[in-house]
């Protein structure tokens, strides 16, 4: 299939669909000048005072880094709160909007990314599954309860030469251990997954309710697959948007390798042309 076939048929699946399921991997923020930590090269070159430790993206995200190294990990935690507060979200997020407002089911989110990106472009968040949890909300890295709270309050100061935090540790307010942030890390046996619960749970709801949904997939890696997994189980009409790895069988969906907003520009363009 060409590339003109692949753009009619996402097209007729975007004119033709009752409810727009999105499904958003780490290549969502890319066109908003958000790194996607490819790779350990990649990762250093967004943190080089980690390359002298040796330390990947994979150290970091770990519980076992906190409890080692609290200061150095809320460094690396904190300058990405930071980023995420003052990214703009890039236009591709209102053309989604403005595709689902035309839909009788509108639309719905189920992300891997813990950045608070789509809530910032205006998406309610009634209608977000963050199945990694959000780097906006706290909990308690001992699991004295099992409360979640908004990470508004806490201001890091970060010396982003060391990736160290400089400022106060945030504690919890139950039991003034060390915080963390409300996200699923590499071998976490202690995130606590009751908000991400209910968002998929309102998710299901949502997609016992629609008929002819379209998925729309930006951005979402092999090298952890849930997004694309997820994307495929749904239904067989996945528009998959991925510059590195767009293949999906012929049957699921049809594949673009180019970037999220490149491609989301495309086809809003084409729903008025064709």
């Amino acid at each position: 299939m060409n590339e003109v076939e692949k753009l009619k048929r996402a097209v007729s699946w975007l004119r033709d669909a009752d409810g727009l399921l999105i499904t958003a991997g780490a290549g969502m923020g890319v066109d908003s000048g958000l790194p996607d930590f490819r790779g350990a090269e990649g990762f250093w070159r967004s943190y080089p005072a980690l390359r002298q430790h040796q330390l990947t993206f994979q150290d970091m995200a770990n519980p076992r880094t906190l409890v080692k190294a609290p200061n150095l990990s809320w460094g690396f935690y904190g300058h990405r709160l930071q980023l995420y507060r003052r990214t703009v979200p890039h236009h591709g997020f209102q053309m989604l909007r403005r595709w689902a407002e035309n839909m009788p089911k509108h639309a719905t989110v189920f992300t891997s990314n813990v950045d608070g990106q789509f809530q910032k472009a205006g998406f309610s968040a009634d209608v977000l599954a963050e199945c990694h949890g959000s780097i906006h909300m706290m909990q308690c890295s001992e699991v004295c309860t099992d409360a979640i709270w908004s990470a508004a309050a806490f201001e890091p100061v970060v010396d982003e030469v060391e990736c160290r935090l400089l400022s106060e540790l945030p504690t919890c307010p139950h039991c003034g251990a060390v915080a963390r942030p409300n996200i699923l890390m590499f071998g976490d046996f202690d995130w606590i997954a009751l908000r991400t619960e209910a968002q998929e749970a309102r998710l299901n709801v949502w997609l016992a309710s629609v008929e002819r949904p379209v998925v729309v997939e930006i951005g979402a890696g092999k090298t952890i697959p849930t997004v694309r997994n997820f994307s495929e189980r749904v239904g067989a009409r996945v528009i998959r948007i991925n510059p590195k790895d767009p293949g999906i069988a012929p049957h699921r969906g049809v594949g673009f390798a180019s970037g999220a907003l490149q491609t989301l520009s495309l086809l809003d363009e084409a729903l008025t042309g064709f």
